[in-house]
């Protein structure tokens, strides 16, 4: 792993490290902002989707029961469609992955409108805006970040990009509220579909094919055929199946998934139920998606300076005191936007350890698969924390039974994560990259 790791740092020189210092530091913040806009374009136009539910309702008449079953299958979609993403980035290059994947958005939102049956929705909305979300998600952009950026601006870079996809859904979502009014949902729609299109100069500075980087596995006797073929998707997805702690920080991503999913779906639903006025919902929102980028900022800035799984174990921990903490409050208008705000900092803050931590296991030559792996597990949990939440509600009249479960689960992973080996941070390492 030590020699992955190696390789994987002369890559680093070979993309940036060789430059000069002020066209280092340019290249370095020209492609943190190609791919944090990308993914503002293309999370912010997914997570608006939910605005068009009650018009799709009311204009196709399929009930509100068969059009969640489509917005449903999106979220499955969008995590199982990382993985393979993430591998055909790995093998062809991150510049056409991201090109399908915004094209297919675009499309998949522009013919919605269109749609009136379920299979019909289910195509649009389910498979090509949500498998284009994924393909031009996280999996693909952070792997091809990690790869173009040295290892000492990783963490960092990592919060950035995370950061872009709550800042897109922090300032899309509004505008296509604003669209809907002004030109009706279905040419709101439409406009959406092609302002996802702005993405694609994007795509040009985030292009390129990864180096192939002899693995730990292959002899200096074995020709490059064979150090290729040894590196393939199956003996790398082996290699991390058979890795305690990637296996590990896989589980312990399975309970940030259930976290995110039923405070996204059912966040509103849960402040309703609690006597508060409807508008505290949507303030409750925004302020998870405003505080979800200073968390992944913090978080970036933290990886620098800290072992990423101790500060997974400390993410997970705050999340289980939190909510005990919501559920013994008063449920006044105050104490939910501050629980809010609090679960912002948490929200989508292990990205950026995770994503490093999985460089760290196995260097950045097959990184948007494997963490595109992770990101499948998220999206199970996903499922769960969505589906449960409604089960759960319909049967008792609240979501308490689901807390006690986020409260247990988020305890388990942080004590998941300790077992985690993680080399401590070794600073002399990290600032030899920026020769």
């Amino acid at each position: 792993m030590r020699e992955a790791q190696t390789n994987d740092q002369a890559g680093d020189r070979s993309l940036i490290g060789a430059m000069s210092p002020g066209q280092r530091q340019w290249s370095v913040w020209l492609v943190l902002l190609a791919a944090a806009s990308t993914f503002a374009l293309t999370m912010g136009t997914r997570q608006s989707m939910g605005l068009f539910v009650s018009p799709l309702n009311s204009a196709t008449q399929l009930g509100l029961a068969q059009i969640s079953l489509a917005f449903a299958f999106g979220q499955l979609w969008w995590g199982l469609t990382q993985p393979f993403a993430g591998a055909m980035a790995d093998r062809i290059g991150a510049g056409r992955v991201l090109l399908i994947g915004v094209l297919l958005v675009a499309v998949g939102t522009f013919i919605t409108p269109y749609m009136t049956s379920t299979w019909g929705l289910i195509f649009t909305v389910g498979v090509l805006s949500a498998g284009g979300a994924g393909m031009a998600g996280p999996a693909v952009l952070m792997g091809t970040t990690a790869r173009l950026i040295p290892e000492r601006y990783r963490g960092m870079a990592t919060g950035i990009v995370n950061a872009g996809g709550s800042t897109g859904q922090f300032l899309i979502t509004p505008l296509a509220g604003a669209l809907m009014i002004g030109m009706g949902w279905a040419n709101a729609l439409q406009v959406m579909a092609v302002l996802v299109l702005v993405a694609l100069p994007a795509i040009w500075v985030l292009k390129g094919k990864p180096e192939v980087a002899a693995p730990a596995v292959a002899t200096a006797t074995q020709g490059a055929a064979e150090a290729a073929k040894a590196l393939g998707s199956r003996a790398v997805i082996a290699q991390a199946l058979g890795n305690r702690s990637y296996v590990l920080l896989s589980v312990g991503f399975f309970v940030c998934g259930f976290h995110v999913a039923f405070l996204g779906t059912h966040l509103p639903g849960v402040i309703e139920s609690c006597g508060l006025p409807v508008q505290f919902g949507a303030w409750a929102l925004a302020m998870l998606g405003l505080f979800n980028i200073v968390g992944s900022l913090a978080m970036g800035w933290a990886v620098g300076h800290w072992r990423m799984k101790s500060l997974l174990s400390l993410v997970y921990a705050v999340r289980a005191v939190a909510v005990l903490a919501f559920m013994l409050a008063p449920k006044t208008g105050a104490v939910a936007l501050i629980f809010a705000a609090v679960m912002g900092l948490t929200f989508l803050s292990t990205v950026p350890p995770t994503v490093g931590l999985v460089a760290k296991f196995f260097g950045t030559r097959h990184m948007a698969m494997l963490f595109g792996l992770v990101m499948l597990v998220h999206q199970m949990g996903g499922f769960l924390g969505a589906w449960l939440g409604g089960k759960v509600f319909e049967a008792t009249g609240n979501f308490d039974i689901v807390w006690i479960i986020d409260i247990l689960l988020a305890v388990a992973a942080a004590l998941i994560h300790l077992p985690i080996r993680e080399a401590r941070l070794a600073k002399p390492a990290g600032a030899a990259l920026a020769g």
